[in-house]
């Protein structure tokens, strides 16, 4: 029985494999024919070309860093290696954190000494200025108010009556009125009016005086002396003599006590 069910199941597995090759169709691959051309086929452009031509100069349009495609580190001047140099010496005396660093900081440490430059440079201006006496850097006679400027630092020690009757003999009543104002001044401080300083204004000299004639006079004398002396222009023998006159009586009025 086991024998028979055997050859059964062989038979009928024969039968289907045989079967399934036989649904199989052969079946051959489309033939593809060949794409021929003929020159009929070639079109030709018969167009005429118009050849192009660049700018003359047209490279300097192109100049702006946007064009620039390789970086070149600019050359160094002299300036540049004494920074880079400085920064070192920097770098090895406070022990930066590295050169960069230095280099940086020399840059803000010369930005800094340049503004304190120029800060000192507008006070020295400013203060020349205030005193009336920065006009002797762009006048003619530079070396003369420089000299009447340092006159003015020692009164106590001058001959005012020898220098006003020289200054007078060469035609210079201008200097001859600073003259007779000095000397007010000083005559002014040896009656003890005032207390002299070379920093100190007329409106000083002015609110320390007491007397009310005093004031009266000192202020109409100061204004002489301004109109005159910073007016820069020569006055006229009249105008001299009455100004000198009234020094003169003002030397008396203090010079007494």
């Amino acid at each position: 029985m086991t024998r028979l069910l055997f050859i059964l199941s062989f038979l009928l597995c024969c039968g289907i494999s045989k079967a399934q090759d036989t649904i199989v169709p052969t079946i051959d691959p489309p033939k593809i024919t060949a794409i021929k051309y003929t020159e009929k086929d070639i079109q030709v452009d018969s167009r005429n070309v118009e050849p192009k031509h660049f700018e003359k100069n047209f490279k300097k349009k192109y100049t702006d860093k946007e064009f620039v495609y390789e970086y070149k580190a600019p050359e160094k001047n002299w300036w540049d290696h004494f920074k880079h140099w400085l920064a070192r010496l920097i770098f090895n005396l406070f022990n930066f954190s590295s050169v960069k660093t230095s280099l940086n900081f020399v840059g803000i440490l010369f930005r800094i000494i340049a503004v304190l430059v120029v800060i000192i440079l507008i006070y020295f201006i400013v203060r020349a200025l205030a005193k009336q006496e920065g006009r002797w850097i762009f006048g003619k006679n530079a070396k003369k108010t420089l000299f009447y400027s340092d006159a003015e630092k020692n009164i106590h020690l001058l001959d005012f009556e020898k220098l006003i009757k020289e200054s007078i003999e060469a035609g210079e009543r201008r200097i001859a009125i600073r003259y007779y104002y000095l000397w007010l001044l000083k005559v002014m401080a040896q009656n003890n009016y005032i207390e002299w300083d070379i920093e100190k204004t007329n409106s000083d000299y002015l609110y320390e005086l007491h007397n009310p004639a005093h004031k009266e006079e000192f202020t109409y004398l100061s204004y002489l002396y301004n109109y005159i002396w910073y007016g820069e222009f020569e006055i006229d023998d009249t105008t001299f003599r009455k100004t000198e006159n009234r020094f003169k009586k003002a030397l008396k009025t203090f010079g007494n006590g």
